[in-house]
């Protein structure tokens, strides 16, 4: 299951947290949105982000099989995440014009099956940035007061 990993940044070796790990995403993803804009597959923008988060010294998982437990049987193939960064943050991306309650639900989901703590749903096909970006907490976490309360 995932947890805390140690990440070697400039010679030295430092640990990320939630937040800082999803200031960086949401800088990232900022940057594509301006630079990209809407109209592309979410396959591209998960390639783009993927590498751009790599580019910054982050581990990153794409297309992680999500298991689930069902009836007495184990599943692997029902859910993938897009991507997990520092087996800490889910992002799940979407090139959508507007986002659904049930994209929400699908990203607490996949929290709650990977046991995470936060998750980004990041929608690459709305207009403006600020409507395309959501934090989701899986239940009652210790979180700082963050500027990235968006959308919550």
């Amino acid at each position: 299951m995932p947890g805390k990993q140690g990440i070697s940044h400039e010679g030295t070796k430092t640990r990320r947290d939630k937040e800082e790990l999803s200031r960086i995403v949401v800088d990232c993803a900022y940057r594509m949105h301006v630079e990209i804009g809407p109209g592309l597959l979410e396959s591209v923008y998960e390639a783009v982000l993927e590498k751009l988060l790599l580019g910054k010294g982050l581990k990153v998982s794409r297309q992680q099989a999500i298991p689930i437990e069902v009836m007495g049987l184990s599943i692997n193939e029902g859910f993938r995440a897009d991507l997990i960064v520092e087996d800490l943050l889910l992002i799940e991306l979407k090139s959508v014009e507007k986002l659904a309650p049930v994209h929400s639900k699908q990203v607490l989901t996949y929290l709650r099956l990977l046991n995470l703590p936060l998750g980004l749903l990041i929608n690459f096909g709305a207009a403006t940035f600020k409507e395309s970006c959501k934090r989701i907490v899986n239940g009652k976490q210790d979180f700082v007061s963050s500027c990235l309360r968006v959308n919550q």
